[in-house]
């Protein structure tokens, strides 16, 4: 298995070889990358990332019912978790990723949603103060420009509401930082950049971080709230 995850990272750096100059990820690699995950990706990484998604979604859910926008949904593996009184519109960049969401939610009969669209984060073509909740798990690490994403996430979200991040940052330190080594080629092998500094998604004026906490049974993921100015 380590020799799989080493494999894995070794792919992903050619892949991130590939960058433009300006720093955007060529959307076409993207959606080749995860078109290659898409079948095995619950299989391989639904566990790892459980406990974070749940606790994302379980705040999610004791929020008054309303729009959820989850940006990143992947292959919609949270979206049996969430309330059924919520209205869920799923996003990804990954057509094949939302083939298999889609599958889900006809097998599942989840009529709480709404829509899955494939659509860029950074760059989202809705209307202002379209949910009353947005949600990120495992998706600002990720991005090319998390700032632009942020952005986009605050923009959509009507003043009031929650944006609900969850995500591994790398400033833990101890046995924490230790264990994210270990796990550095499974966070390479998703595009993590594994030197991201949390404070390029903090200290806007119109989110307000409400609440920051470690979540997941070792506290190796870490939730952020913040409230839509």
């Amino acid at each position: 298995m380590p020799e799989f995850f080493e494999d894995v990272a070794r792919k992903w750096k050619s892949f991130a070889s590939k960058r433009r100059s300006s720093n955007r990820i060529d959307e076409n690699a993207v959606r080749n990358t995860y078109a290659r995950w898409a079948p095995v990706y619950d299989r391989v990484f639904g566990y790892v990332f459980e406990s974070g998604r749940r606790a994302a979604v379980a705040f999610v859910n004791e929020l008054p019912a309303g729009r959820i926008l989850e940006c990143g949904v992947g292959t919609g593996i949270s979206l049996p978790h969430y309330s059924t009184g919520h209205r869920i519109t799923g996003i990804d960049l990954s057509p094949e990723m939302l083939e298999i969401a889609r599958e889900r939610v006809t097998a599942g009969k989840l009529d709480h949603v709404e829509a899955l669209e494939v659509a860029d984060a950074g760059d989202l073509q809705m209307a202002d103060a379209s949910f009353d909740t947005s949600v990120a798990m495992f998706v600002l690490t990720v991005v090319p420009d998390p700032r632009a994403v942020m952005g986009e996430l605050a923009r959509v979200t009507k003043p009031g509401g929650a944006v609900v991040l969850v995500s591994h940052f790398p400033e833990q330190k101890g046995w924490r930082g230790w264990l994210g080594e270990r796990l550095a080629p499974l966070s390479a092998a998703l595009g993590w950049h594994m030197d991201f500094d949390i404070s390029r998604i903090l200290g806007r004026s119109d989110l307000r971080l409400v609440d920051r906490r470690r979540v997941g049974p070792i506290g190796f993921f870490t939730l952020l709230v913040f409230e839509r100015a």
